[in-house]
Formats: structure tokens, sequence, C-alpha cells
């Protein structure tokens, strides 16, 4: 059904004002949703049929050039009215906003934000596409001490300066292995917060095979957040994820995840999923997820030379469940069913502080990950390629050039971004995947681009969607008003 024709392109969010782009406009699509971003105000506008094609001729200034293409689908009295609110759009700088460079804004000196502990280079799994080779990266077998994981953390407090926030991930392997170390890490964590005043974040990442009543009762007392590693039903989860004696773990983790999830009445947890080439239908294998919890992320395997890396012939599939999934996400939602999809949680109205949206996670610079030992890496990603360890605990960080090489490797100094619509969404893409993939942290790993691209646009759409009905209280299209968000 079409819009009134006083109604088209009324709906939109107006996100932060830092700007710059080439590109003006981006349209996207899911059924009969359509969507157009205006890529350097974030203005977001749910139109209907006339100005989503309007925009195929439309550069913002060509009336009758655009009206002339389409004289032979809508009447001229409709293609007048689209271009009217257009034009009012515009003038409000919602609609092929201009162009500028907005260079993101660090202090002087680098400031400790966050830093990733490897507890653990080993696991009590063989996952087949884990990219810090079962857990050993690519070294010895090991155990962080207590007294690495003391000097870890004075680093990061000492390197947070004045910062109030800081956060702290226990990694693996599977940190679980070494739980007087987790434990002393957390009750030296939660002592010296009290002393510094600092508000300190914990977040453990495990497989969930050794989640027990009392370790669980720990994690929930002293308020670590948990990312619960399951890549979807039995068959997918199995088929990458087997202990050493190649028996799968589904049944051990999701014991251990529907424990923990039901001690903190499935709060502070996300499930974190892997998709590969054997599982590109994932659509099913997140739905079979939310069984289990409704806090959910599945990301795409990153690899090079191996079976289950993602093919070019993968993609159209790939696209097709990202659109599934995000029909899904509206059906349960309606149904009062939800469930929450890290990569459609896009803010709209509001979001990170430019630097932020432009540099990413702030690996290098702000973000860095420290091994068994106490090397210093960019992030838990880059441990054991030698060429990127930074120092270690007792040397600091020795590399000042490296560091200057992350921080001012961003979307602005990236041609390839400096032409794309998502970039103030994506933040330029991971720094270890373009190195894997290219050798270079300055050229994107073009793939994971495509996948990101795909994911944004149902996200955009879905929440722009979710909004809108949110506001109206029934569907967007038999009605509609004029909404306006601003941050």
């Amino acid at each position: 059904m079409q819009l009134p024709v006083w109604c088209r392109g009324l709906f939109y969010y107006l996100c932060k004002k830092e700007r710059l782009e080439y590109m003006l406009i981006h349209k996207m699509r899911l059924d009969d949703n359509m969507a157009v971003l205006d890529i350097n105000s974030g203005a977001v506008h749910l139109v209907d049929d006339v100005i989503y094609d309007l925009l195929d001729y439309y550069d913002g200034s060509n009336d009758a050039e655009a009206m002339a293409a389409l004289k032979d689908k809508y009447s001229e009295e409709d293609l007048r009215d689209a271009l009217e609110e257009m034009h009012g759009l515009q003038d409000e700088g919602l609609l092929f906003s201009p162009s500028f460079d907005v260079p993101p804004t660090f202090a002087e000196k680098p400031i400790v934000k966050s830093l990733c502990l490897l507890v653990t280079h080993d696991c009590n799994l063989r996952c087949g596409y884990c990219f810090a080779d079962t857990g050993s990266f690519g070294g010895c077998r090991q155990l962080m001490s207590k007294e690495t994981a003391e000097k870890a953390i004075e680093f990061a407090i000492e390197g947070s300066k004045k910062r109030h926030n800081l956060e702290l991930d226990m990694f693996g392997g599977e940190p679980l292995m070494n739980w007087p170390v987790v434990v002393h890490i957390t009750e030296y964590v939660r002592r010296r917060e009290k002393e510094t005043g600092k508000n300190i974040k914990l977040t453990l990442t495990t497989n969930g095979t050794l989640l027990n009543d009392d370790n669980i009762k720990f994690l929930n007392d002293n308020r670590v957040m948990l990312v619960l590693s399951m890549d979807g039903k039995k068959e997918t989860h199995d088929a990458m994820r087997p202990f050493p004696n190649k028996a799968g773990s589904y049944d051990a983790a999701v014991r251990g995840f529907k424990k923990v999830i039901d001690s903190r009445e499935g709060k502070n947890y996300y499930l974190r999923g892997t998709y590969t080439h054997f599982s590109t239908h994932f659509c099913e294998d997140v739905l079979d997820m939310t069984k289990v919890g409704k806090e959910i992320s599945v990301e795409p395997v990153v690899g090079i030379d191996e079976p289950w890396v993602l093919t070019e012939e993968d993609l159209p599939v790939i696209f097709d469940e990202y659109d599934k999934l995000a029909r899904a996400y509206l059906e349960r939602r309606r149904e009062g069913n939800p469930f929450d999809f890290f990569h459609f949680n896009v803010a709209l109205d509001n979001g990170p502080c430019v630097a932020k949206r432009l540099a990413g996670c702030g690996a290098g610079h702000e973000y860095y990950c420290i091994t068994a030992d106490g090397d210093i890496y960019p992030c838990h990603q880059f441990v054991g390629r030698e060429q990127y360890k930074m120092g270690t605990l007792d040397t600091g960080i020795v590399t000042p050039e490296m560091v200057q090489k992350f921080r001012h490797t961003h979307v602005l100094t990236k041609p390839e971004c400096s032409k794309c619509w998502a970039r103030f969404f994506c933040s330029g893409g991971c720094h270890a995947n373009a190195d894997l993939i290219n050798g270079d942290i300055t050229k994107p790993y073009e793939y994971g681009c495509r996948l990101q691209k795909k994911r944004l646009e149902n996200a955009i759409i879905v929440q722009a969607v979710l909004s809108a009905e949110a506001q109206e209280g029934e569907d967007l299209r038999p009605h509609i008003n004029n909404f306006t968000y601003e941050k």
C-alpha cells in the first residue's frame, strides 16, 4: 500500500552531527520497508516507493531530470509532492548534507581504557577455527601467574590515568582452567577499585563446560560479565567445537550456560557464536540459541586456506540469512518474545562519540592484550604475530611508533573507508583481520566489509521500523506522524 502524499519520508532520526563523507546517501530495503541513510548527518528516513525510486535519479538539485525519469511510473503530482518533502529535509540538513572532515580527538598521550588478560594459553576444547590455535596462541601451553596478573592490572590502572571507567577481560584459551588466578584477579581488582575510586568492569569469556555452582556464585557475587561461546544448534556447535577426544561439547556447554543464565536472571551475559563455510544458514542456529539465552552475537569466521573459510559463493546465502534473521527479530518483538542480536543494536538517535565511531576499538593505543608471560600486544588476535609485540610488563611499551600507527589508522586515513557509506558505523573494521588477510592494518578486509555493510543495512531498518511502531503503537504504513530524535 502506498503512503499518502503528505507523509512520505517523514520518519527520521538525527544522530551525532560530527560528519564527513563523499557519498551523501545510501538506500536500503527489507521487503516493503525502505530506508535512506543521510550519511553525513546520520539521519535515517523510512520512505515509500516514490521517494525510494526518485533517489536513483535525484541528486539534491535536479528536480526536472528526476521527474522525467519516472514520469511513466508515477503521477506528476506524486513526484512533485515527494520532491517537496525532500527539499524540506535538505533545508533541515537531514538529506544530502555536505561532507567535511572531523579527525578523531584523542588525549595528548594514549590513555588505557581496556585490557585483555590471557589468563590461560590453553583450552579444554579443540575448536577447528580457533584463531588462538586451540588456546596456545602458536606457542607453549601455559597459565598466567598471580604476580603477572597483578602487574597487568597495575599497568591498566596507571595507564588509565584520571579516567574513571576501565574494562578488564579475562580471556584464553579457557580462563576457567586457571580458576585460582581468575579468583585472584577478581578479588585484587575489586580491592584496587575501592582504593583508586575507579569503576572497573570485569568480563570473562568461557566455553561453559567448566561452569559449576561454586564458580558461578563467585562470578555472580563479583559482578563479572560473561561471554559464552556457542555456535548454534547441537550439530553446528559440535562440528567445530569438540573436546580433544573428538566428542562434541554442546551438552556440557549448554548445561553450564543455562545454569549461569538462570542464576543471574537472564542478565549480564551474551552468547557469542561463529559461523563458517559449513554453517552459512546461521539464522536457524541463532533462533535455536534463543532456547538457551536471549542475548546473542554471531560473527563470521576469518581465516586463510582452510576448508571452513567463507567463500565468494557463500555471500548470497549469508545475505539471505541476515534478511531472514531481521524478519525473525521483528516478528519476535511484535509477538512479545524478543531476543537481542548484537549486530542489530545500532543507536540511530545517539551513539558513541565521533572519535570512537571513527577509530573503533582502540587496539594498540587504548586497548592492549597481556599474555600469560607478560608480553604486550595491540589486542588478543595479534598475539603470536611477533612483529606486533609492543613490550612487556617489565619494560612497558617500547614501540611508541607502533602506538602512533594504530592511533592514526582510522576511517579518515584509509582510502577505501573514505568512500564507504558505513564508515560512521563500522569504524574501519578490525585491524587484526586486515593484517591477517592483507598484511597491512591500513587496508580493510574487504570480505568482512561486505558482511558488515549487509548486517548494518538490516540493523538500521530494524531499529527505524521498531522505533516508528513504538511511537505509533501500530504498523507504520497505514498512517504516520512526523518524528525527530536529537542527541
